[in-house]
């Protein structure tokens, strides 16, 4: 699987954005989707999951209420809607395929990985 992410870019404070995520190579529905971000200096984080038939989410306690993640199998995509931006959301953004394990929030039982966009939040 292939993953391409875009959308990023520099925002204000309290603007918002829409990364996508497009994948290629295989068919996303057969993975539970899970956007993570690395900021400045920082490990990689979990932002937000999605599971494979997008009945179930879960968020990070720091983008809950402001994030939304979806997806469009058909289009083979996900999306992760960003409103109410804060300096502290800058990172470079990553989606990424879970491919073993129950714990979404672990980097490390996800196999694929697209090559990052970074957002940038100006005060």
């Amino acid at each position: 699987v292939q993953l391409v992410e875009s959308g990023g870019g520099l925002v204000q404070t309290g603007g918002s954005l829409r990364l996508s995520c497009a994948a290629s190579g295989r068919a996303l529905s057969s993975y539970d989707m899970g956007w993570f971000r690395q900021p400045p200096g920082k490990e990689r984080e979990f932002v937000a999951t999605l599971s494979w038939n997008g009945s179930t989410t879960g968020y990070a306690d720091s983008v809950k209420g402001r994030f939304t993640i979806s997806r469009d199998n058909a289009k083979n995509t996900v999306d992760l809607q960003m409103n109410n931006l804060q300096t502290e959301d800058t990172a470079v953004y990553y989606c990424a395929a879970r491919t073993q394990g129950m714990d979404f929030r672990t980097p490390r039982n996800y196999g694929y990985w697209g090559q990052g966009t970074q957002v940038t939040v100006s005060s």
